[in-house]
């Protein structure tokens, strides 16, 4: 190369270079938490696929947290900033965390009950007959307490006609689940994508009982501390563009996303991704409607009907909806292939929830 196409050529990426760093200063740095699961790959789609670039923003994300109980821990420590948790957040309200919703990441504003994500598993040899959830009775199931499959196995044991001391429930983490069913530790287990499906590939005679069945309203938030969501409302809006961008994207994509989450779940694979994907999509819907203020409403009245909670909480005080409400708004095409929001569950910035 001559002299004057060497220099041409290093002033040139010295330009690129210097417009990289420009625009990386520009950006706002934010940290972001999930669980290993896959109604939670939205948010390392935006990052891989860059929607949060597009949106000005420079997101890191923590490693993947077993449950949302860990999630919280992490973010009450300072090692995040918003993360996305479901049935943990009451736990930590009522512990005095002071929590808000800023939009779901899994779950459905277009209708109450969604839970398409959540299958009972159970040994051929447990006794546990699928579509018969009486046969539960005296069995040990392993579910992680506090966690949204902990409310769907309680669910399913009242539709049963149960009580849940009629069931032995074990707390597990979901990546334990199915070396307890293996090894017989436990009967069945409760669980969120992709441990069920797992489960039924890896373990010999393994039977899935019930997947979803609308028995409960599914929730999974975004969630940051009251402090800094009254500070960061732009951030917020632009977090929550941009996970959105990626669940369309998601939607469409399914296969791709499900190469994405073999990434980010823990010895996940392809097949057990798409198979699971295919559940994921229905739910993967980051809009908020009354139906989501009555899902986190029935959830505590729920838990705290059958004694695992002492008391609860408005869900007025711990849900805002205005940024995500700007986003539907702005940016509406990102939101054309869900299902519309019926009138009557519609809100406004200010909405109240009454039961």
């Amino acid at each position: 190369m001559r002299r004057r196409e060497f220099l041409g050529a290093a002033i040139a990426g010295a330009a690129l270079a210097g417009s990289g760093a420009a625009r990386a200063q520009g950006m706002t740095k934010i940290k972001a938490g999930m669980v290993s699961a896959i109604d939670q790959i939205g948010l390392p789609i935006a990052l891989e696929r860059g929607f949060f670039e597009k949106y000005g923003l420079e997101v890191e994300i923590a490693r993947p947290y077993a449950t949302g109980v860990d999630a919280l821990n992490a973010l009450q420590a300072g090692e995040t900033q918003i993360v996305q948790v479901g049935v943990p957040m009451i736990g930590a309200v009522l512990r005095g965390m002071d929590l808000v919703a800023l939009g779901n990441y899994s779950g459905s504003a277009a209708k109450l009950g969604a839970d398409s994500t959540m299958a009972l598993i159970a040994s051929e040899a447990s006794g546990i007959r699928k579509g018969d959830l009486a046969s539960l009775k005296g069995k040990r199931v392993a579910a992680s307490f506090g966690t949204i499959n902990h409310l769907y196995i309680l669910a399913l044991i009242e539709k049963a006609g149960l009580t849940p001391g009629e069931v032995t429930l074990v707390n597990t983490p979901p990546p334990d689940m199915t070396v307890a069913l293996l090894s017989k530790g436990v009967d069945a287990f409760s669980a969120w994508d992709p441990w069920p499906i797992v489960a039924v590939r890896d373990v010999p005679g393994a039977v899935e009982i019930i997947r979803g069945g609308d028995v409960i309203s599914y929730l999974g938030f975004n969630v940051a501390t009251r402090d800094w969501t009254a500070r960061n409302g732009e951030t917020i809006e632009k977090f929550l563009a941009g996970v959105s961008e990626a669940d369309q994207w998601m939607r469409k994509n399914p296969k791709r996303a499900a190469q994405v989450a073999t990434r980010w779940v823990p010895g996940l694979k392809q097949e057990i991704a798409e198979a699971a994907m295919e559940f994921n999509i229905q739910q993967a819907d980051r809009r908020l409607s009354a139906n989501n203020y009555a899902a986190l409403h029935s959830a505590q009245q729920r838990l705290h009907r059958l004694g695992f909670l002492k008391d609860t909480f408005d869900v007025n005080k711990h849900i805002e909806p205005k940024h995500i409400l700007k986003v539907m708004a702005d940016h509406a095409g990102l939101f054309a292939d869900l299902p519309p929001i019926p009138e009557a569950a519609q809100i406004k910035p200010g909405y109240v929830f009454r039961a």
